[in-house]
């Protein structure tokens, strides 16, 4: 009652007074903060206390320091320590990335070579390392290559000879860092979100390609920072090559100091250098980063001199005709976009993880040019099923075929053998698949998502892929984005590139794993008009939706499942209108 009677006896006059002040006239005292400017005062009294101490104390011999600085001696120290640096750090990221590779690949053997290498060379001290790499000569008096079992022998050399004090800093230095650079590197690789690989693999891409073009430069936004923590690190650990009687910058200086007894002016220098090369290898560390977080945020800081390269980009090709929403004109466009359709067969195909059983003797036959449309509950396997289709998903029994081809298998008389990974790669980039949370890849342009999979596994050349995939996006309505990186589009414009990097292949099958399902009720209508337009292009359609309106309109065959088993199968009006099964009843009762 009180603050009802308060804005009762507000004066309406005042109040329309105080709606038309001009504040424009008004002086603006920014907020004070003591506690800040006490911080800031304090820190500048002590950096200037400890800058006087430094350089009016004569005993830091700054006049040594000077003489020293630039000498001959210490530079020619500075140049070992850096190529020192250079070659272990090439080296040992080169072999460490190898050794991260074998890490995670499917052989147990290669997997647990590299994981011993790793466990012994994290294990030794780096000095250690140093003392027993240059006394190999005592254990082995010559290195000798030869074929086995013969006496023909192509290489016999004295180690001693062989393995110089900077070979031995060299191999060591290498040896030491690839180890620990390993773990960086598959820490990376384990950060790479799976369904980037799978994306990767459902293009048909081959595993190297995956690795090197997809995988890889992803990682490197979690690998980087501590990877050149490392090499920071690397170029202080070459002080420790004193051992071995190598000049490089620390024992130049310890050389130095030992003769004129300046011990800290020479330590200062030193120091110097060495905060010189760190400041350089940051600034550098800095770049990188900046380059490999491309499309990692919506509004990139441009490069420095980036405006100036973008001149000598080459040009991308006109498109091929006019453009409008959803519509390309010419017959070659037409041509381009239709596919010929290929019949899918599932041959009682059953799937298990561990105790559960996700599809149980599944049949389906589906005509070329079809449209099916798979539904049901969650939890039923419909995405398995999916996933088995292009062999995502290894099935434990039973076969899959499109127009005849068994996936997986190569049929030789009444033997079927299983497919090597590159030749399944090969046979997956007939049947495209669109995933439910649109997996394109964050690091590549919408344009290089599109061409990456034409060109490495179509052998298209550049030109001819972007001519499709300028029509391709000027089909979905997206001829403007073809410059932008995922992140800088919404869900409904990514799913829609989605859609169309799986188009570009020219597939035969065409999946879709619930394709609105990640999106906001306001852009599913977007996705699902290009589906309608592809569901009128002669591929053959398989899609697993809850969007039952859509599914009426768009399928021909409607497939309910449940429990890992297809209840039942028919055309939408049979199925939405008259339902068989009374599960399917139940089921559709809740959703229509």
């Amino acid at each position: 009652m009180a603050l009802t009677t308060d804005f009762a006896n507000v004066d309406p006059g005042t109040e329309t007074a105080e709606k038309k002040t001009d504040y424009s006239r008004y002086r603006i005292v920014p907020a004070r903060h003591p506690g800040r400017t006490a911080g800031t005062i304090f820190a500048a009294l002590v950096l200037a206390l400890i800058l006087y101490s430094t350089f009016t104390n004569p005993r830091w011999g700054w006049n040594v320091f000077a003489e020293w600085f630039f000498a001959e001696p210490v530079l020619v120290g500075l140049g070992r320590t850096l190529l020192l640096t250079a070659l272990a750090a090439v080296s040992g990221s080169i072999l460490g990335t190898a050794l991260a590779l074998a890490r995670v690949s499917k052989s147990p053997l290669l997997a647990s070579l590299s994981w011993g290498y790793i466990w012994l060379l994290r294990s030794i001290p780096m000095i250690v390392l140093l003392l027993v790499l240059n006394n190999l000569g005592y254990l082995y008096e010559t290195i000798t290559i030869g074929v086995p079992f013969t006496d023909k022998v192509l290489f016999d050399y004295p180690t001693t000879q062989l393995l110089t004090p900077f070979a031995a800093a060299f191999l060591g230095l290498t040896l030491n860092q690839s180890a620990f650079f390993a773990e960086i590197v598959r820490g990376g690789i384990l950060s790479v979100d799976q369904g980037q690989l799978e994306a990767a693999a459902a293009l048909g891409l081959p595993r190297r390609r995956q690795a090197f073009r997809i995988v890889l430069p992803q990682a490197m936004r979690s690998i980087l920072p501590t990877g050149f923590n490392e090499i920071i690190g690397l170029a202080k650990s070459t002080s420790m090559v004193y051992v071995l009687a190598l000049p490089e910058l620390f024992y130049t200086v310890q050389v130095i100091y030992r003769r004129n007894l300046e011990v800290i002016p020479l330590l200062m220098v030193a120091t110097v250098w060495y905060l010189v090369i760190m400041t350089v290898l940051s600034i550098v560390q800095h770049y990188i980063e900046r380059y490999f977080s491309r499309g990692a945020v919506r509004n990139p800081t441009p490069l420095p001199f980036q405006a100036y390269f973008q001149r000598f980009r080459r040009p991308l090709s006109a498109p091929s005709a006019s453009v409008n929403g959803l519509t390309l004109g010419g017959s070659r466009g037409t041509a381009d976009w239709r596919a010929k359709g290929g019949a899918v067969r599932i041959h009682g195909i059953s799937k298990s993880f561990g105790a559960l059983k996700v599809l149980d003797n599944i049949e389906l036959s589906l005509p070329a040019g079809s449209v099916t449309a798979v539904i049901g509950p969650s939890g039923s396997g419909k995405s398995t099923l999916l996933r088995a289709i292009n062999h995502l998903e290894r099935v434990d029994g039973g076969f899959i075929s499109v127009d005849g081809d068994l996936v997986g298998y190569t049929q030789k008389g009444d033997v079927l053998y299983e497919l090597k990974e590159k030749d399944i790669l090969k046979r997956r980039t007939d049947i495209g698949m669109v995933f439910q949370n649109f997996n394109l890849f964050p690091h590549l342009t919408v344009l290089e998502n599109l061409i990456e999979a034409p060109i490495q596994v179509r052998g298209l050349s550049r030109d001819e892929a972007v001519a499709f995939a300028r029509e391709l996006l000027a089909r979905v309505g997206l001829s403007d984005k073809i410059d932008a990186y995922p992140r800088q589009l919404s869900g409904g414009q990514q799913q829609r590139v989605a859609i169309a990097r799986a188009l570009a292949l020219r597939p035969k099958v065409l999946l879709f794993d619930e394709p609105t399902s990640a999106l906001d009720p306001e852009l599913v209508g977007e996705v699902l008009d290009v589906i309608k337009e592809l569901a009128r292009t002669g591929t053959t359609l398989v899609i697993v939706t809850h969007e039952i309106g859509f599914a009426r309109e768009v399928a021909d065959t409607v497939v309910f499942m449940e429990g890992g088993h297809i209840i039942e199968t028919g055309s939408p009006a049979q199925v939405f209108s008259d339902a068989r099964h009374p599960r399917t009843r139940a089921f559709l009762a809740k959703v229509l």
